[in-house]
């Protein structure tokens, strides 16, 4: 595997490839992302994916400083997956200025859910998608539906934007007791961390209400906020959408079997978890 931080030298590399397959990340890698280079290489070849700690998608609380970054670890699982190209500029080969050409989500999916709690999210995350779609070209990239609104918003972009890489959709990776992978997983305390698959237990039992045609949504996402926070959680939302688009469904929606996803984030002690399943 070469491990590569220069944008020309990355391009000089990839130089004639035309079937790549592209999976960013933020480092700190595990199972889930490793079933993400997994499913990369049904879908193209060669395999490149980035370890880059995006500063632009951390607000001024948020834990840039403190992210977990295991460089040489991920450099073992990555080898092992038959990754052909590492991509890990530091900040200075990916913004060698300061980035103020950004890409702005329309607010009616940017701007709600994940984009309502943690404000220019989605602002950081496109811009840097963007940019590293830029310096890799690939004809493939692979996300995560555990951030889903994530993978919604890049694969509008690519669309608005006709960039000539096609989004595939990975199935969240979740450890035997439900809870979704996360790098942040590593936040939480023993006790945490045996607590944390309520958040998952929580969403299917929403699930299970929407589909025995429970047409009350916005009583069923107060009552399960609610049981949330009687077991010590700090619930931002749980919310059911229609998957198309990310708004709330209607009744007649719900009626027709409008597909849907209740979609989750909330704190456990410290530590953020986020979380979804789709109706």
């Amino acid at each position: 595997m070469k491990i590569i931080s220069s944008i020309d030298e990355l391009r000089d590399q990839m130089r004639g490839q035309l079937r790549t397959a592209f999976v960013p990340t933020m480092g700190n890698l595990h199972e889930g992302h490793l079933s993400l280079m997994r499913l990369a290489r049904k879908h193209g070849d060669p395999i490149v994916a980035s370890i880059f700690v995006n500063r632009l998608q951390f607000g001024p609380n948020e834990d840039f400083d403190k992210y977990p970054r295991t460089f040489h670890a991920d450099v073992e699982k990555l080898e092992k997956e038959g990754v052909y190209v590492l991509f890990a500029p530091t900040e200075k080969d990916l913004y060698p200025e300061p980035q103020q050409f950004r890409v702005s989500p329309p607010n009616d999916l940017g701007g709600i859910l994940e984009g309502e709690f943690r404000p220019g999210f989605f602002v950081g995350v496109t811009t840097v998608v963007l940019k590293l779609f830029s310096c890799v070209q690939p004809r493939v990239a692979v996300f995560g539906k555990k951030d889903y609104q994530q993978l919604m918003i890049v694969r509008n972009m690519c669309r608005q934007f006709a960039l000539p890489t096609e989004i595939i959709a990975a199935e969240t990776y979740r450890a035997e007791d439900g809870l979704a992978l996360s790098s942040r997983n590593a936040y939480l305390s023993e006790p945490e961390r045996a607590e944390a698959p309520a958040l998952y237990r929580t969403l299917n039992e929403v699930a299970a209400e929407v589909r025995k045609g429970q047409p009350d949504i916005f009583t069923l996402e107060r009552d399960s906020m609610a049981s949330l926070a009687a077991r010590g959680w700090k619930p931002d939302y749980i919310s059911i959408r229609k998957r198309i688009d990310l708004q709330p469904p209607s009744a007649g929606d719900i009626a027709q079997g409008e597909p849907l996803v209740v979609l989750a984030a909330a704190k456990l002690g410290a530590t953020r978890l986020i979380d979804n399943l789709e109706i």
